[in-house]
C-alpha cells in the first residue's frame, strides 16, 4: 500500500498523540494506588554531595568489588549491580579493566521515565530504587544508557539472613520477582560514615569516593585525592556523558598501569567482555 508524504505526516502525528495520552492514562492510573508527590523520600539525612571517582590504572580487574557487593545485597545471580569489563578501544592502545557501577546521573533518563516514582533522585546525588512502589514496567531499563539495571523475572533465590532483614530501598533486599534493581551506592554505609562495599574490598585501591562539595574522594587505602585537580590534571572523564546524563562517577584513564594488561595473566574471574562499536 502507498502513502504519500502528507499521510505519513498525518499518521505520525496520531501515533505521537496516542502514546501520550497512553503515558498520562498510565500515570493516572497509577496515582490511584500511589501517593503523587513524596517530597520527604529524596531528601538525604545529610548535606553530602555523594561522587566516585574510579582510577582505571589502578584496576587489575580481580572482581573484589562485586564479589563483596554481591555479598553484602545477597545480588541474585547474574545480575550484578557492578560488574568490571574487559574494554578494547583499539588493537594499538591494548585492553583495559572498566568498573561499572550506576552512574547515578544528576539528569537520569531512569527517573523521568518511571510512571509511578519507584525511583527518584535524592538531594545527596543517589538515585535510589524502591520496590515497594515498583510495578516491573521496566521503563528505567529500557531509558538507562549504562545497562546498569536489572529485573527479576522469577523469584530471585533467598538466604535466611537475607530474609531476616526488613526490606528497606537502602539496601533492596530482600529480592522480590517482578521488580527492578541496581547498585544505590551504599546509603546503609555510608550513613556509618563508611566507605561503599565495593570501594572498601578494592584491593587496589581503585575506586575512590566522597564529597563532592568537600572537593575530595577517598579509597580503601586511607589515600585522599582532590577531585576536581585530579579529574583536570589526570583528564578524567565519565562515561557517555555527550547523552547529558550527568553521571556522578568519573573515571581517569588507564595510562602508567600499575598491572598487567588484560592477557599478560591468567584471570580467575569470568568477566563481561565489552566489544568497541
Amino acid at each position: 500500500m502507498e502513502l504519500s508524504r502528507r499521510g505519513l505526516f498525518n499518521w505520525s502525528v496520531g501515533a505521537i498523540a496516542a502514546a501520550a495520552v497512553g503515558g498520562a492514562t498510565w500515570k493516572a492510573r497509577a496515582a490511584q494506588f500511589f501517593e503523587g508527590a513524596l517530597p520527604w523520600r529524596s531528601a538525604a539525612p545529610g548535606n553530602q554531595r555523594w561522587v566516585m571517582l574510579i582510577d582505571l590504572a589502578k584496576c587489575d580487574g580481580c572482581g573484589e568489588c562485586t564479589r563483596a557487593c554481591n555479598k553484602m545485597h545477597y545480588v541474585p545471580p547474574r545480575q550484578e549491580w557492578i560488574k568490571v569489563y574487559e574494554v578494547a578501544d583499539n588493537p594499538a592502545a591494548g585492553p583495559y579493566y572498566l568498573p561499572r557501577p550506576c552512574m547515578h546521573c544528576d539528569n537520569p533518563p531512569c527517573v523521568r521515565a518511571c510512571p509511578v516514582g519507584a525511583t527518584f533522585k535524592r538531594t545527596d546525588g543517589i538515585v535510589i530504587q524502591d520496590n515497594d512502589r515498583c510495578i516491573g514496567c521496566r521503563m528505567c531499563i529500557a531509558q538507562c544508557p549504562y545497562d546498569a539495571r536489572a529485573f527479576n523475572w522469577a523469584e530471585p533465590p533467598h538466604t535466611p539472613e537475607e530474609l531476616a532483614q526488613p526490606y528497606s530501598p537502602d539496601y533492596m533486599y530482600p529480592h522480590r520477582q517482578g521488580t527492578v534493581e541496581k547498585c544505590g551506592f551504599c546509603p546503609h554505609m555510608l550513613a556509618e560514615g563508611k566507605l561503599p562495599v565495593c570501594a572498601s574490598a578494592c584491593t587496589m585501591g581503585a575506586v575512590y569516593f566522597g564529597d563532592e562539595l568537600e572537593d575530595a574522594v577517598t579509597n580503601a587505602k586511607g589515600e585522599t585525592l582532590q577531585l576536581s585537580k585530579v579529574a583536570k590534571k589526570g583528564a578524567g572523564y565519565r562515561l557517555l556523558e555527550e547523552l547529558g546524563t550527568e553521571p556522578r562517577v568519573y573515571y581517569l584513564p588507564p595510562a602508567n598501569r600499575k598491572y598487567p594488561a588484560p592477557g599478560d595473566k591468567v584471570s580467575h574471574v569470568t568477566f563481561y567482555r565489552e566489544t568497541p562499536v
